[in-house]
């Protein structure tokens, strides 16, 4: 299954008049955008390379080596900034990013398919797993460990186990 490439985060604006942008961070690792780093732009419009960022509150204010001025940093608002797959930040064990999860088929420890992971949703308490069956009909799992046995990466396979009536 081909990868696509990882959002992690979204220019919101402009910042000062030096071709500085703000970019509300879609990680929870702001040292993603450290110098050095290239970020490609949503959409195929290329990459940039980061000059130099810093914290800003809850957002990062970021330099890149391309854009020189404001109106071109004006150019890239709203752009979704992404990179490879192979570059995001290693998790500890037992942890998973949710691109890693979408795709991968789910099962009951019994054997039973359910069907494919499209989607996570962050719901606060807990993430759910939104299980799209054969059927085209949505299951929605929580993603808790009482739930959710296993999870093979390299198979593509989820094996959870379903309290009563969460399947009805």
């Amino acid at each position: 299954m081909e990868r696509k490439r990882v959002a992690v985060g979204k220019v919101v604006s402009t910042h000062g008049y030096r071709g500085e942008v703000k970019v509300w961070p879609w990680t929870d690792f702001p040292e993603r955008f450290r110098p050095g780093t290239r970020l490609f732009l949503a959409g195929g419009g290329g990459s940039l390379t980061v000059a130099r960022s810093r914290q800003h509150g809850k957002s990062v204010i970021i330099r890149f080596n391309e854009i020189p001025d404001l109106t071109s940093a004006e150019k890239l608002r709203g752009t979704i900034l992404e990179v490879e797959p192979w570059e995001v930040e290693p998790l500890p064990p037992g942890r998973y990013y949710i691109f890693q999860l979408v795709g991968c088929r789910v099962y009951t420890e019994d054997g039973e398919f359910l069907g494919e992971l499209r989607d996570v949703q962050q719901t606060g308490a807990n993430d759910v797993f939104i299980i799209v069956t054969p059927r085209a009909k949505e299951v929605l799992i929580p993603a808790v460990r009482e739930i959710v046995r296993e999870i093979d990466l390299e198979q593509g396979i989820i094996k959870v186990k379903p309290l009563p009536g969460l399947l009805d």
